[in-house]
């Protein structure tokens, strides 16, 4: 069975920093592409960073640049997001995803075959 779970979410303060997990199972990390997204509450899902299947890592919102940083461990079938900098509009539930796209130099971001349930971050004093 194919599944996703993030984890590593939880409460912080401003300006504090938190490592997410996503954990694959069923699948090789490699014969996928895998993003992290986000949803505050009340707004549209974003996407935020992506590793395409040959392990070249894009960034797709410029809030978290140079904040957000992504990772990949193949042997793990782990994928990380490290948090710094944390600010209360990062607040939300964070989802990992993956494509089995054909394409190992691109991410689909709007075409991602597989979710996560999602961890909630929330960033607050």
């Amino acid at each position: 069975q194919l599944q996703l779970v993030e984890s590593g979410g939880g409460l912080v303060q401003p300006g504090g920093s938190l490592r997410l997990s996503c954990a694959a199972s069923g699948f090789n990390l490699e014969d996928y592409a895998v993003a992290w997204f986000r949803q505050a509450a009340g707004k549209e899902r974003e996407g935020m960073l992506c590793v395409t299947k040959n392990g070249h890592i894009d960034n797709y919102l410029y809030s978290v640049e140079g904040r957000f940083t992504m990772s990949r461990d193949i042997a793990k079938k782990m994928v990380f997001l490290q948090m710094d900098s944390l600010r209360p509009e990062d607040t939300g539930t964070y989802y990992c995803a993956a494509s089995q796209t054909r394409n190992p130099y691109v991410c689909p971001m709007t075409k991602m075959d597989l979710w996560g349930k999602g961890t909630l971050v929330t960033v607050s004093s």
